[in-house]
């Protein structure tokens, strides 16, 4: 059975303006690293919700996208995991959401040409900063989350969560 976020849980993804992703290098080390990421309105083919993050222009230990270690890792590991967080003050707004998935690469290929324009488009939307990026040329990472795990101060009936 494919995953299926909740209202709730889709809002909370939409407004975070950052993630941070979680791999495994090769030497079985967790690879953490925060990233930008819009939430697709659509699923992959088994009806898994989709996140994108790019692979952009911000300066990197290598031009080459392909070559960042977040990408051999999943070239390798395909498994993912997304942590989202809301830090306050006020203890009672604390929350996470932790999505767990497979990701790949998403081509500027003709085959995934279709998605890969409107992943950038979404992004554009999201960060204005990516307006004038060349994104089009660039890999994305997709991701089909396929399990949710999250946890709020306060549960949905008010009451402070234990």
């Amino acid at each position: 059975m494919a995953l299926a976020l909740t209202d709730e849980q889709r809002s909370f993804l939409a407004e975070a303006r950052t993630a941070t992703l979680a791999t495994m290098s090769t030497d079985g080390r967790p690879r953490l690293v925060p990233i930008c990421f819009v939430v697709s309105p659509a699923t992959d083919r088994i009806g898994r919700p989709l996140v994108y993050s790019p692979l952009d222009e911000k300066p990197k230990r290598d031009a080459d996208p392909r070559r960042l270690a977040r990408v051999r890792d999943l070239l390798i590991l395909p498994e993912a995991t997304l942590l989202v967080d809301r830090w306050d003050e006020d203890w009672s707004r604390l929350a996470w959401l932790r999505a767990y998935g497979s990701a790949e690469l998403l081509e500027p290929q003709p085959h995934e040409r279709e998605q890969h324009t409107a992943a950038i488009a979404a992004l554009r939307e999201k960060y204005p900063q990516y307006r004038e990026q060349a994104l089009e040329d660039r890999p994305i990472i997709r991701i089909a989350l396929e399990r949710i795990v999250e946890w709020s101060a306060v549960d949905s009936q008010g009451r402070s969560a234990s």
